[in-house]
């Protein structure tokens, strides 16, 4: 039963999920996170944020790691094929008939006014990530200086988003390492004394 709602769940994924990763990102949180609450809101967002600085599609990742943590490898196979196959359908059932009538006005028109959906649709899930980012945040000078800088990084020093992805998780990644020793240390301290 728990194999055939995985391939359910990312089979819908990989149908509406027009345009790639940034679109699936929203379908894979209603999915998974709200419907069946396979994961937690953290652990979703952590696994976003490393499946970005990881080379690859982000739909794929998402599919393995959240297929593997419901029912382990076989779980992370049926996810992957179940998110790809709408895909490959799609490309080989349809491909000359899309090359055929790209130009039509329809068509084109389609295509053209499915941006400003994948444009809400993202920013709605970008609002709430900060939102829960920012209350759960013990240092909101932390977080304000982080959001600063991946902003200047990506805007005007046009740094890859993989690479602030990478360093946002490397420093925060040393950040905890030393304030949970500084923690231990002053615990221990006030032990002894």
């Amino acid at each position: 039963m728990i194999y055939w709602q995985l391939f359910l769940a990312f089979f819908r994924i990989g149908i509406f999920g027009f345009g790639g990763g940034p679109t699936m990102v929203p379908l894979f949180y209603t999915e998974c996170v709200k419907k069946y609450k396979w994961v937690t809101d953290e652990d979703f967002s952590d696994n976003l944020a490393l499946g970005n600085a990881l080379p690859g599609p982000i739909g794929t990742k998402l599919a393995a790691y959240i297929g593997y943590r419901v029912k382990g490898w076989k779980g992370a196979l049926v996810a992957n094929i179940a998110v790809v196959m709408p895909i490959v359908l799609v490309m080989i059932g349809l491909l000359q008939v899309i090359y055929q009538w790209k130009d039509a006005p329809g068509v084109y028109g389609m295509i053209q006014a499915i941006g400003p959906v994948i444009a809400v649709m993202t920013g709605v899930l970008t609002w709430e990530f900060l939102s829960k980012g920012w209350k759960g945040a013990s240092s909101k000078a932390g977080v304000s200086l982080s959001l600063a800088l991946s902003l200047v990084a990506l805007l005007f020093l046009d740094w890859h988003p993989g690479i602030v992805v990478g360093i946002a998780l490397t420093v925060s990644f040393a950040y905890s390492t030393w304030s949970v020793r500084k923690r231990k240390d002053k615990d221990g301290k006030e032990g002894v004394a």
